[in-house]
């Protein structure tokens, strides 16, 4: 790997390490040896050599301790290379590999002791200090290997987060789109196939059909680009999220595409006004619905007229809806409308399509609400029901 300018600092200061430590220690060495002049000279160069070849360290890190440990026995001055050498292979070779390298580093020192050196030698003090070097080089290298490994483990962590929750992201950002959209588009199809199987019928209901499907398309239009705005701006402010005294709302633009719904809310302390102040402050007021579990119930409902209109027996079909609870006893939805598993026959005008994932997309909304969720037919109708937590 090509070195980087970091990487040539460290290289460095293990060359001045070392090589000041050659300085700092060669006066004592010489001056209690009687070899010659020439012989220390020789021991210099080669203690020279041994700094220098700090550099390959990184290439050959533990060929590299072996010879210095080698050579280390016959000269005092590789010592300090020897030290940087043992401290680069703890550092960065497994484990196995750094216990071979300290063996042989270490295996002198039983026999030493076993030998009964006299502890007024000079020589014993220096014996056990080079030794005591060797294993702080080792245990200091094999910390920095320890710490290293463990900041990669926490940002491998951090990433997969990271991750995780672009992921999560993206599926509320879908979940999200197909509640929205799938609502505006089933209404637009309930009209557009009202002025197609009546072309000639009365001016005033066709204005009305191709006015609620103009301002359908144009709502759906809206909702779409402000979802693709938070996509493109992450940091911008969320939309205003629906909460449960929506629900007129959202009831009366599916009876003015003609279905027949009947709404029954029997909810204590709710209203338009202290849920739109609870959703601003974030949380739930004392004695008003969750923001979570208002939320959650809309989006069930808003579920459950889309399927009516989807798969129901025509664009009147009648949908009963129904929201009951208080603190304490949570939150019960259920909608409720009469109609037949789909069925496809030749020359039959095509059911609204739908993706087969807002019943799978609900029942996660309301399990991460802390609910359930249930659907199937009853006697001909088809129930959705849902209970959500509202704590006392």
């Amino acid at each position: 790997m090509r070195r980087t300018g970091k990487d040539w600092l460290a290289d460095i200061g293990m060359f001045l390490f070392a090589a000041l430590f050659f300085l700092v220690t060669a006066d004592s060495v010489v001056a209690g040896s009687d070899i010659s002049g020439t012989a220390v000279l020789a021991e210099q160069a080669a203690g020279g050599v041994a700094c220098a070849a700090l550099f390959v360290r990184r290439r050959w890190p533990v060929a590299l301790a072996v010879l210095l440990l080698v050579s280390g026995k016959f000269s005092h001055f590789m010592t300090g290379p020897c030290l940087v050498a043992l401290f680069t292979v703890a550092a960065t070779r497994p484990p196995r590999v750094t216990g071979w390298v300290a063996a042989l580093g270490l295996a002198p020192l039983p026999f030493y002791l076993a030998s009964g050196p006299p502890a007024d030698d000079p020589r014993t003090g220096s014996a056990l200090t080079f030794f005591a070097l060797v294993a702080c080089a080792l245990g200091w290298g094999s910390f920095v290997r320890s710490r290293r490994q463990l900041i990669a483990s926490l940002e491998e962590r951090a990433e997969h987060a990271a991750t995780d929750a672009r992921r999560e992201a993206r599926e509320d950002v879908a979940r999200e789109m197909h509640d929205v959209l799938a609502h505006r588009l089933s209404l637009l199809s309930v009209h557009a196939g009202a002025l197609e199987f009546n072309p000639g019928g009365n001016p005033e209901q066709v204005s009305r059909a191709a006015g609620v499907i103009r301002e359908s398309a144009h709502e759906a239009l809206q909702d779409l680009r402000e979802i693709i705005g938070v996509l493109r701006a992450p940091e911008a402010h969320e939309r205003p999220q629906p909460v449960l005294a929506d629900l007129e709302q959202l009831v009366e633009e599916s009876r003015g595409a003609g279905a027949r719904v009947t709404l029954v809310r029997e909810v204590p302390g709710e209203g338009e006004a202290g849920e739109r102040e609870e959703v601003q402050q974030g949380g739930a007021q004392q004695g008003g619905v969750p923001a979570v579990t208002g939320r959650t119930a809309y989006r069930i409902v808003q579920e459950g007229l889309t399927n009516a209109r989807k798969h129901g027996p025509g664009p009147e079909v009648p949908v009963s809806v129904s929201v009951r609870g208080g603190p304490g006893q949570g939150l019960t939805v259920e909608v409720r409308n009469p109609g037949k598993e789909p069925q496809h026959h030749e020359g039959a005008h095509p059911a609204v399509p739908g993706s087969g994932q807002g019943l799978v997309g609900l029942t996660e909304r309301a399990h991460l609400a802390g609910g359930h969720l249930e659907h199937g037919w009853d006697d001909g109708d088809f129930r959705l029901r849902a209970w959500l937590p509202w704590p006392g």
